[in-house]
Parts: structure tokens; sequence; C-alpha cells
């Protein structure tokens, strides 16, 4: 590529969009030109708009401490700088919505850390290596905006990424029972043991809206395209329980599942080592090698030992076995501000780029 398309972070300043900050400093096809927030970040330089609360483990990339932070709500000044925005705004849902419809009706793709438009019936929700094709639905969302070029693509909720992949693999054996139990990081909060000491030695039993979320998305991602709407899948029949637990990063879920063609153990474990998506065949810079890692051992997978594997982008499981109420049961693991959250929404700006919805205006 000879040139990288221009890029805005629409909420730059919080805990996500620092982390595409971070993400993107080096990245071979993006780059950071424009940075943006809430007026009471307007108008000063990165470096101090994000002083005394930069929460990532690397200091603030040097290409953009002296970019200075706009206004959010000037949609067309900061539209006008760039090819593309990641959105990770903190405002209410509505406005969240408004917010993004007003950039895309600029022409600017919009790829959303937002939940606010995960449900829109035209709005692609994509975990490229299992619903890439759902990228389609843009073109009908583009006649609704009237809009050529803008959309609004959005990354599903962090914690699903977990134990997702791993049934996305087995769905040919026709899952029809779940129950996950989620133990979520405090970063999916936006916060650290510094912002949250009440998280020490505690455990919360309670993320409010989660466990809706992580029983009803997963089945729009498996759903279909009819008529310029996706429409979600009606099996398998999910419930969860989510908790809030004192880890800095890393969502683990526990899983039993039944089947309706009940595979082998070995079957299972062959289907998570070889799957491979769409991002792995067109190699994009964000794809893991390795999307599904299984590991052997009875202690693994561990939050702090592997929540990083494959630079955070991969998911890993463990602990396969027979259950006696369920087929099997497993455990799973994905870093939640990583796959589950920036990074996840640059890879699925990779797959957008890759396959021509997003280019240079």
């Amino acid at each position: 590529m000879s040139e990288k398309l221009k890029v805005g972070i629409v909420g730059g300043t919080g805990m996500v969009g620092q982390r595409f900050v971070q993400l993107l400093d080096e990245h071979p096809w993006f780059e950071v030109t424009a940075i943006a927030a809430s007026s009471n970040s307007a108008g000063k330089t990165y470096e101090e708009s994000v002083q005394n609360r930069w929460k990532m483990a690397g200091p603030i990339p040097e290409k953009v401490k002296q970019i200075v932070v706009q206004d959010a709500s000037k949609v067309e000044e900061v539209a006008g700088q760039v090819d593309f925005i990641f959105c990770a705004v903190d405002m209410k849902k509505d406005e969240i919505k408004a917010l993004e419809e007003a950039y895309a009706k600029t022409g600017t793709p919009v790829i959303s850390n937002n939940s606010a438009h995960r449900w829109t019936p035209d709005v692609p929700m994509v975990i490229p290596e299992i619903n890439p094709g759902h990228i389609e639905v843009i073109s009908a969302q583009r006649k609704r905006l009237g809009t050529s070029t803008g959309f609004i693509a959005v990354k599903p909720n962090c914690s699903i990424q977990s134990y997702v992949p791993a049934l996305h693999a087995l769905l040919d054996f026709k899952p029809t029972q779940v129950i996950a139990s989620t133990y979520q990081a405090i970063s999916g909060a936006g916060k650290n043991f510094t912002d949250w000491p009440d998280m020490l030695d505690n455990v919360i039993p309670y993320i409010g809206g989660e466990e809706e979320k992580s029983e009803q998305e997963p089945l729009r991602i498996w759903g279909s395209i009819e008529n310029g709407e996706i429409v979600k899948a009606s099996s398998p029949l999910i419930t969860t329980q989510c908790i809030r637990v004192p880890v800095t990063d890393g969502h683990l879920a526990t899983v039993f599942a039944s089947f309706e063609k009940t595979p082998s153990k070995e079957e299972i474990i062959e289907r998570w080592r070889q799957f491979q998506g769409r991002p792995q065949e067109l190699g994009l810079p964000s794809a893991p090698k390795q999307f599904i890692t299984y590991f052997e051992e009875d202690n693994r997978p561990q939050t702090k030992l592997d929540r990083d594997i494959e630079r955070g982008m991969g998911v890993s499981v463990g602990r396969l076995r027979e259950d006696s109420i369920y087929d099997f049961k497993f455990v799973g693991l994905s870093h939640n501000t990583l796959r589950g959250a920036a990074g996840g929404a640059v890879l699925i700006a990779e797959l957008l780029k890759a396959e021509g919805y997003i280019q240079a205006k």
C-alpha cells in the first residue's frame, strides 16, 4: 500500500480510545490523523488531554502526542480530515446512534466499539472470522442513509468472544443448548484498580445488561441477511451469568453445551485447531495466525498467562470434557480490550478495506 488511510478516533481519550491509539501506532495500512472527544478535551493536545489518565502499559505514541483534540460533535470538521473513523464514545445510547449516523451520512465509514447500533437491522455486527458475509448488508444501509460511501459497522460484546468462536467451529454438530458463565475483567468497565479500589479482593455477581447481550448477540452473529436486514438465528438456546472479577484484562467463560449431532472429544479439538476464517485467508495485519488455541493442561487457559495469546487477538480454550447433564463442557478465554474491543474493531476495518468497503476519499 503506497499511502496509509487516514483514521479518526472519536472518543479517543477513554480507555478503548487509548487502546485504538496504541494499536494504530505503526499500523501498515492506517494512520491516526484526527482525534475527537468531548468539548472538555477539545483544543488540548492529545498528550495534555490524557495526562495522568493514560491507562495503557506503554507510553503515549509520539506521533499522536501533539494532535489537537477536536470536538466530536463537530462532525463535518472531523469527517473532512479522515477516510474513516473508529468510534468509542461514552454517551447515552440514543446520542451515540445519532452521532454515528451523522458521521456515516458525510460519506465516512464508522467502525463502532459501542453497543448502540448492534440491533439496527441493516448494521452488520461482525466477528471477522465468523460472519464476514454480514458486511454485504452495508449496501442496504447506504440506501437508507442516502450515502454511497458511508456506513456503520459494529463489533459485538467483548465477553461473547470468549466462547462464541469455540461454538462456531462446532456449528456443523448443531448445538442446541448452551450455558455460559463469564468472569470479566475490570477493564471491561473502563477501569483499573486505581479507579476502582472496591474491586480488590472482591467479586461482583452482576454487570448491568451483560447477560441479555451475552444470550442474544451470538444469535445475531449466526443470523442471515434477508431483504436487506440481518435476521437472528433461532438456536441454540443460550443462558448466561456474568460476573465481575478482580483481574485487569481478560474475560474467561465456563461453557456447557449439548448438540443435535454429538461429536467426539477428538472431533471437537480437531475443529478448534483447524478453524480459520476470512482474516486468515486474506492475511490481514491484525489477524491471529492461530485463531483458536486448545490447551491440553488441566489448569489452562489462565487469564494472566494466556490472555495475550496471538498478540491478544487469539482465543484459547481448555478443560474439554464430557458432562453428566450436557454433552460437553469447556473453558474459554479472550482478551477483552484487544480481541473484544479495539483490536476486534481494527480487524473489522482491515476486512472492510480488503473487501473494498473502505477507501481513500
